[in-house]
């Protein structure tokens, strides 16, 4: 069985996929855990777990597979990746590029961990590490990627643990549409379907903004990171031009990014286009 019972008790957070607030009956280490999908046992990278679930939500728990070594010749630039993490160590491919250099390897696949690059363990290293680290590569050069594919045939649903006792009220979580939602800090609310709406929805101009900023994380960095693109987008508040933005990025936490002015421009342009309604 590849996919297995877990419970809420002893929640810390949701992050990308990891299911670290499980305590799963057949799992002994969440270091087997590579990701979690939320309704769906396929390997779907849009239906990864993210800050909330419903209390009809079914989970399910990749966990690793067979290792593989291949070799890739380095003909372009880019290789044409998006990489993500769970939180917890594992960066992994959330994304292929069509027509790109790893599209071309059928061995390698949406969902794969990222171990090693050559004799270089990945393991504990964030994704936007993992992602400079693959396009800092020389073009033209041969080397070998350590991958962890996630288990994937044979799974089973799991869902937050109920009362064995069949028929038992549930007077507690009434008709079912209230959403358990997890804080940094542990804690946990049940709240209602329309409470979440309310409360839950960023900004629709924040949005198209963050959404547009991941974008360009994508493009230029080859990751996938909504919480970091929160952070951009909350450097660009109350700032009216770009020097003012670069300053406050400099003056940050995302300083060791190490973002090029060019790129501090583009950011900037997709923070004044959400801002003036010519994105959408």
């Amino acid at each position: 069985m590849n996919a297995l019972l877990g419970t809420t008790r002893g929640s810390r957070r949701l992050k990308n996929g990891v299911c670290k607030y499980f305590e799963p009956t057949e799992i002994r280490s969440e270091m087997q855990i590579l990701f979690c999908t939320l309704n769906t046992h396929k390997i779907d990278m849009t239906k990864l777990l993210g800050g909330q679930i419903g209390l009809d939500d079914f989970i399910f728990v990749h966990r690793k597979g067979q290792p593989k070594e291949i070799e890739i010749s380095k003909t372009e630039d880019a290789l044409g990746l998006t990489i993500t993490d769970n939180g917890n160590g594992y960066a992994f491919i959330k994304r292929i590029r069509e027509g790109s250099i790893i599209d071309s390897i059928e061995y390698i696949q949406v969902g794969d961990h990222i171990e090693k690059i050559n004799d270089e363990s990945l393991i504990g290293r964030r994704h936007f590490e993992v992602a400079k680290l693959l396009k800092d590569i020389p073009k033209g050069t041969t080397f070998t990627i350590r991958l962890v594919e996630p288990v994937r045939a044979g799974f089973s649903n799991i869902e937050p643990r109920g009362n064995p006792k069949k028929g038992a009220k549930k007077t507690s979580y009434g008709s079912g549409k209230e959403t358990l939602r997890f804080k940094a800090n542990g804690n946990a609310q049940i709240q209602n379907e329309n409470q979440c709406d309310t409360l839950l929805q960023p900004d629709s101009v924040m949005q198209i903004g963050i959404d547009s900023i991941n974008q360009l994380l994508e493009n230029f960095m080859g990751i996938n990171d909504t919480e970091l693109a929160t952070q951009i987008w909350e450097q660009g508040e109350g700032k009216t031009n770009s020097m003012d933005f670069a300053e406050a990025i400099d003056a940050s936490d995302l300083e060791e990014f190490g973002f090029t002015d060019d790129f501090i421009i583009e950011l900037w342009g997709v923070i004044t286009d959400a801002r003036s309604g010519r994105i959408g």
